[in-house]
């Protein structure tokens, strides 16, 4: 793989920010940042992505596979498909924002 496709690869590797209160209570107390990414994503691809993206120090990566809900309207039943969540814990004086309030 080519330096430049694999960077294009770790620019697909994030999905986007996994907001909710358990992530919120993780940033707030420990450093970590909590990221959707995609299921084929490996630990290293993670962390070399979020230092390429945000330009920030990564301590450590965890990562948690979610399976999909199982959801129903009446008789009809369905399945949300499965997904992967990152836990990324920064290095000491390094921070991500995304709220961009200054």
């Amino acid at each position: 793989m080519t330096r430049a496709a694999h960077e294009e690869r770790l620019m697909t590797v994030i999905l986007g920010p996994h907001i909710s209160e358990k992530s919120t209570a993780a940033a707030e107390q420990s450093q970590q940042v909590v990221f959707k990414v995609r299921r084929d994503a490996t630990k290293g691809e993670i962390r070399k992505a979020v230092e390429l993206l945000f330009e920030v120090e990564v301590g450590n990566v965890t990562v948690v596979n979610m399976s999909g809900k199982t959801k129903g309207q009446g008789a009809n039943r369905g399945r949300k498909s499965d997904w992967k969540k990152a836990y990324v814990r920064l290095a000491p004086g390094h921070d991500i924002d995304f709220m961009g309030v200054e």
